[in-house]
C-alpha cells in the first residue's frame, strides 16, 4: 500500500500512540507512510521514537516519519487526521467552566456547548481552519478527518468556509451504549444488529435498531428493556438522572450521557450538578496526565536500552473509527458506520441544512453517506433546532470576528439568558484568553 496517513497533534499521548494501535493492526494500510506532525518539538519526537521502536517490533509494516513542518507533512497526503487543541488544553477547559458560573450561567460543562464552548470554539476553529486551508491547497484530493472539539462548531466552520474540502468528524460516544450495555440488554451481539442514529455530536439519540439478518424492528424491544436494565448501573456521569428524563419525556434514547447533553438544555443543571462535572474534568484532567506519564515511561525505558518486548502499542483495537474508515475508503467495502458528523445533506429534513450533524453512514471510495431518515419526530427535533440556531451565529460570530455577534450568541445560549450576563462573560474570557482568542471587534 503506497498510502500517505498524516497525523495532525500527535504528539498527544491520547492520540498520537493510540491511532498507531488501530494501524497496527491493519493489513489493508501496511506499507503505508505515517506522517507524525505536531508544533511541539519534544513531544513529538517522544511519540516518534516510540511509535518507530513498535513499528520495528513488527518487522517495519510501516514507514515512519515525523516533521514540526505541517506544509511539509501534508505533502502527497491521502488521509489528515487532526486532533488539536490551541493552548494547554486542561488550564483553558477550567476556566470555560468556572468564570461564565461566576457571572450567574447555569453551565455545567463548558466544552461543546454553553457559553464556555463558546469561547472553546473561538480558540480552536481560526486553528483548524489554517490546517484545512493548507490541506485544500497542498494535498486537495485528501480527506480530512476530524476528531477535535467542539465537532460540530467546527466542521460547520470547515463545511462554510472549504466546503470542496473532503471533511468528516469522528466521535466515540456511541460506544458507551454499543462497548457496555446493547449487547447485554438485547441478548445478541452486537454484529447482529443495526443501530441508526440522528441529531448533532454529543446531542443524538437510537432512533432506529434492527436485526440484520431478519430485518425485525428492534427498538420496541429495547423500549421495552431499557429502564429496567439501566436500574442497577446508574452512573452519573454517563447514564443517569438526564438521560432517563429526557428519554421518558421525549420518548428517544440519548446515548451520549448525561455529561454532554446536559451543555444543551436549559433543564442540564437540574439533574446534573456543578460537583458531577467538577469530578468529571478532573477524572478526564488525570486520565491526560496518566497517558503523559505512561508515553514517557516507554520513552524512558527505550532510551536505556530497556524497552519492553510486546512494546507500548501492541494491543487490540483503540474504539476510535478513523483506521477503519479509511480501509473502507480505500476497499470501497459499502460498510456501515453507526455514528459520524457530515454535512446535512437532506439527512435530517427538518433541520437546518446548512448544519452539520451526527447520523449513521455508508463508506465506499467517494467517502461517507450519510442513512437519510426523512423527518425525525418533532420533539427532539425541536430541541436540536435550538442548538442548531446557536451554533449557526458561534461559527458566524468567530468567522466574522464580531464581538457583537459573540455577545448576541452567548445571551442567546440556554445556559445564559442575559445580554448583562453575556456581556460580563465575554469581557473576563476576552482578557484572560486573549492570547488564543479571535480579535473580535
Amino acid at each position: 500500500m503506497d498510502k500517505k496517513i498524516v497525523l495532525i497533534g500527535a504528539g498527544s499521548a491520547a492520540f498520537g500512540p493510540p491511532t498507531f494501535i488501530d494501524l497496527n493492526l491493519s493489513n489493508v494500510l501496511e506499507g503505508s507512510t505515517i506522517t507524525l506532525h505536531d508544533i511541539d518539538k519534544d513531544k513529538l519526537q517522544m511519540v516518534y521514537e516510540v511509535v518507530s521502536e513498535d513499528n520495528k517490533k513488527i518487522g517495519y509494516k510501516f514507514n515512519i516519519e515525523s516533521t514540526t513542518n505541517r506544509k511539509e507533512a501534508l505533502k502527497g497526503a491521502d488521509f489528515v487526521i487532526n486532533s488539536t487543541e490551541h493552548g494547554d488544553r486542561f488550564e483553558l477547559r477550567w476556566q470555560d467552566n468556572t468564570i461564565p458560573k461566576k457571572h450567574g450561567s447555569l453551565e455545567r460543562m463548558g466544552e461543546n456547548g454553553g457559553p464556555g464552548g463558546f469561547f472553546h470554539s473561538a480558540r480552536q476553529i481560526p486553528e483548524i481552519l489554517k490546517i484545512a486551508r493548507d490541506v485544500e491547497k497542498i494535498c486537495p484530493n485528501a480527506f480530512f478527518i476530524n476528531y477535535s472539539n467542539p465537532m460540530s462548531r467546527i466542521c460547520l466552520a470547515l463545511k462554510r468556509e472549504l466546503p470542496k474540502l473532503k471533511m468528516f468528524g469522528l466521535c466515540h460516544q456511541i460506544g458507551l451504549l454499543t462497548s457496555h450495555h446493547l449487547s447485554k440488554m438485547m441478548n445478541r451481539e452486537l454484529g447482529e444488529m443495526q443501530l441508526i442514529t440522528g441529531g448533532l455530536n454529543h446531542f443524538a439519540f437510537l432512533l432506529g435498531l434492527k436485526e440484520i439478518e431478519s430485518g425485525v424492528d428492534l427498538l420496541p424491544e429495547f423500549n421495552s428493556k431499557c429502564l429496567d436494565y439501566f436500574k442497577d448501573k446508574w452512573d452519573r456521569f454517563h447514564y443517569a438522572s438526564l438521560t432517563f428524563e429526557i428519554y421518558k419525556r421525549f420518548g428517544w434514547f440519548p446515548y451520549v450521557g448525561d455529561n454532554h447533553i446536559c451543555e444543551y438544555l436549559q433543564i442540564g443543571s437540574r439533574y446534573t450538578t456543578e460537583q458531577d462535572l467538577t469530578d468529571w474534568i478532573t477524572r478526564m484532567e488525570q486520565a491526560n496526565k496518566g497517558e503523559n506519564a505512561q508515553l514517557k515511561r516507554y520513552y524512558n525505558r527505550l532510551k536505556k536500552g530497556k524497552y519492553p518486548k510486546k512494546g507500548m502499542l501492541m494491543r487490540g483495537p483503540s474504539g476510535e473509527r478513523a483506521v477503519p474508515i479509511i480501509e473502507a475508503i480505500i476497499q470501497d467495502s459499502n460498510s456501515y458506520e453507526i455514528a459520524v458528523n457530515i454535512p446535512n445533506d437532506g439527512i435530517l429534513e427538518n433541520l437546518p441544512q446548512d448544519l452539520v450533524v451526527e447520523c449513521s453512514g455508508i463508506v465506499n471510495k467517494e467517502g461517507i453517506h450519510g442513512v437519510k431518515l426523512g423527518k425525525i419526530p418533532k420533539n427532539i427535533a425541536s430541541i436540536l433546532r435550538i442548538e442548531a440556531s446557536i451554533q449557526d451565529l458561534c461559527v458566524e460570530a468567530i468567522l466574522r470576528e464580531s464581538k457583537e455577534l459573540a455577545i448576541n450568541c452567548l445571551a442567546i445560549d440556554v445556559n445564559c439568558g442575559s445580554f448583562e450576563m453575556a456581556e460580563e462573560i465575554f469581557k473576563e474570557m476576552k482578557e484572560i484568553q486573549k492570547t488564543y482568542l479571535p480579535n473580535f471587534k
